[in-house]
């Protein structure tokens, strides 16, 4: 297979020179003075829109699951092109990363190009040998050291079918193209906007929130309310997909790799106990190997049975996890668009541009690798926790020792339940003796403000001595506990693992903040329906000649008189800045007459923050007030006049 990918380069290029004449560039270029033949041609050539590709998306992620093959092989570090120094070990990863992208990029070139007939037979040309050779690869060398004579077929099955799946979208790429080019049905107009964007602005638009639990079972809407909110106006973007099929490709095959080198570990430490009985049975004077053969087989025995089953547990952890991330892109980048940035911390409430461009580049590959190794440190530890629990709780029992086991057991569950209800009880007599009584009876709790403040010194005073032994024991807790959850939550680069005030140092944070960000700047609907609504506007006053109206995509009747919309349109500012009074402080006339009162403003600036802010909301309320008592005299007067009309 490597000296195939080395192959497949030629027809790559080929392909790509051809889907780049095809394309015209933007702009022209001094070469084409020169050469005026060229007509424009030559664009750049673009794989995966990977910020506004919301089209494809599942045929994108066949795509990246036929790549995966390739991407786990890189990240094993064992696809190394050509011998370097340890030292250019970096320069080698980078141009065996550029070899395998240039080898897969013609999938994703025809899936993307807009010629669609010409990408789908390039794309078929270009997908059947992939797939006879891999096939062939499969059936003439199918065994392996690990599992046996169908490992290939074990490993190579999810790839497989996803080139069968590409190829079948090929196929349907040209049956349709064929079809355009009959007249037999419609050619689909590329546009900014989907339906499902202009669905959710027109939700913004309801008084009341539609949940669409109507109709539904029980259990569906319980699905809804606890697990997961379906959400018919969301699309994942096609970056999101293809992480998440490459992630779970990649832990299939990580978990199959895990489970037989770790059979093979298991078997070796066999191996070792076998050695250790002949030489026990060898030896007279041996009466310390003899002793330790059973314990070895014991911890043997444990240890195979504990890493099968926290196996299966971390199988599922990073499956859950895969799922989970895909939940809170929709949750956080929805929360943005709503302009709530409140789950941020605050130093990440405005990141750079270039860092969250450059997060879009990166979260892909840091999101496979976090999850893979995130699998393998989450399992060592689920592995520790069944090794302490099983040595612990099920061994005693076996070896009857079961009162003694109790006895250990209860004794520590005294000693920390005992600590825990002098924690709750210092809580409860600071409520009942030391905190006022409750200013209404409907405040739900006590008010902040001390009561018997001698008897609360005394009670503090004596507390102190105690409170100093408690803190040891609870700083290893809290040392403990930030271990545990910062290594099961490794893999979640959603979420940092980093204290509060040190978030910079988390790069995975940075780089799902700064991806977060980017999308929501390019792909927030309000935004994108906002442009596709001028530009329809543009186009069609340009081909019409006549002025459109604005809002056509969302009205739904026909156009109002001139004087009709004009009344609306005012009664619509009036409610915006009723609404918004900020607004008022950035309207033109405002801002003119800002200008001219330099001076004031200058003065005004010295003093502190928050009352220039507080200065500036009351003035906006004042202007919203003058705002709507003018807006109705004129209305007024409008609806006088046509009164007497």
């Amino acid at each position: 297979m490597d000296l195939f990918l080395h192959l497949s380069l030629i027809p790559a290029v080929v392909i790509m020179v051809v889907l780049s004449a095809l394309q015209r560039r933007a702009r022209n270029l001094a070469i084409d003075q020169k050469l005026p033949f060229i007509g424009g041609r030559f664009a750049i050539v673009v794989p995966l829109d990977t910020i506004g590709s919301l089209s494809n998306r599942w045929s994108y992620g066949f795509a990246f699951g036929a790549v995966s093959s390739s991407v786990l092989l890189l990240l094993s570090e064992r696809y190394i092109p050509f011998s370097v120094p340890p030292w250019a070990r970096a320069l080698v990863y980078l141009v065996g990363g550029l070899e395998v992208g240039l080898a897969y990029f013609p999938f994703f070139a025809c899936l993307s190009t807009p010629f669609r007939g010409v990408g789908a037979v390039l794309g078929i040309l270009y997908s059947l040998p992939w797939i006879v050779v891999t096939m062939w690869d499969m059936f003439t060398c199918p065994a392996g050291k690990e599992l046996g004579p169908y490992q290939k077929l074990i490993y190579q099955w999810p790839c497989v079918l996803s080139l069968f799946f590409l190829l079948g979208r090929f196929l349907y790429m040209l049956v349709k193209a064929v079809r355009v080019r009959l007249q037999l049905e419609p050619e689909d107009q590329l546009e900014m906007m989907h339906d499902h964007q202009v669905q959710h602005v027109k939700r913004l638009f309801r008084k009341t929130r539609m949940d669409g639990f109507s109709g539904q079972s029980w259990i569906q809407s319980y699905f809804q309310r606890r697990v997961y909110e379906w959400d018919p106006h969301f699309k994942f973007p096609s970056r999101m997909i293809g992480t998440a099929v490459i992630s779970l490709i990649g832990l299939y095959t990580i978990t199959l790799a895990d489970y037989l080198l770790s059979d093979l570990a298991f078997d070796r430490l066999d191996q070792w106990k076998g050695i250790l009985e002949g030489l026990a049975n060898s030896c007279n004077q041996s009466e310390a190997v003899a002793t330790f053969i059973p314990q070895l087989e014991e911890f043997t025995e444990v240890a195979r049975r504990s890493w099968l089953a926290t196996t299966v547990f971390a199988s599922l952890t990073s499956v859950t996890y895969t799922f989970h991330v895909l939940a809170c892109y929709r949750k956080h980048v929805k929360r943005l668009w709503a302009g709530q940035k409140s789950f941020l911390p605050e130093k990440f409430h405005n990141p750079s541009s270039a860092v969250s461009v450059a997060a879009i580049a990166r979260y892909s590959g840091w999101q496979i690798a976090f999850t893979l190794w995130g699998y393998l440190i989450v399992h060592f530890v689920q592995f520790l926790f069944a090794l302490l629990f099983v040595y612990g709780l099920v061994l005693p029992v076996i070896h009857g020792k079961t009162l003694e086991m109790l006895s250990n057991l209860g004794v520590l569950l005294l000693t920390i339940g005992f600590v825990i209800v002098l924690v709750i009880m210092q809580v409860v007599i600071v409520q009942v003796f030391f905190l006022q009584d409750k200013m209404s009876p409907t405040d739900k709790e006590k008010p902040l403000a001390l009561n018997n403040r001698k008897a609360f010194h005394n009670f503090n005073y004596f507390l102190f001595f105690y409170n100093v032994v408690m803190g040891l024991s609870n700083c290893v807790l809290r040392l403990l506990t930030s271990c545990v959850v910062g290594t099961w939550l490794v893999s979640r680069i959603d979420r940092t693992i980093m204290q509060r005030g040190y978030e910079g140092m988390d790069p995975g944070y940075n780089t799902w903040v700064g991806m977060i960000f980017a999308d929501h700047y390019h792909n927030n609907p309000v935004m994108v329906c906002f442009c596709q609504m001028m530009l329809s506007s543009r186009l069609e006053r340009h081909r019409a000649g006549i002025a459109a109206h604005t809002y056509s995509t969302f009205q739904d009747s026909a156009p109002e008189p001139s004087a009709g919309s004009r009344v609306r349109r005012r009664w619509l500012l009036l409610y915006t800045l009723l609404r918004n009074p900020r607004f008022i402080l950035l309207r033109k006339h405002h801002l003119t007459t800002t200008k001219t009162a330099a001076a004031p403003a200058a003065a005004a600036a010295a003093s502190p923050d928050h009352q220039v802010d507080q200065n500036a909301v009351i003035h906006s309320w004042v202007l919203a007030s003058q705002t709507g008592q003018r807006s109705v005299s004129s209305l007024d007067a409008t609806g006088s006049e046509r009164d007497s009309c």
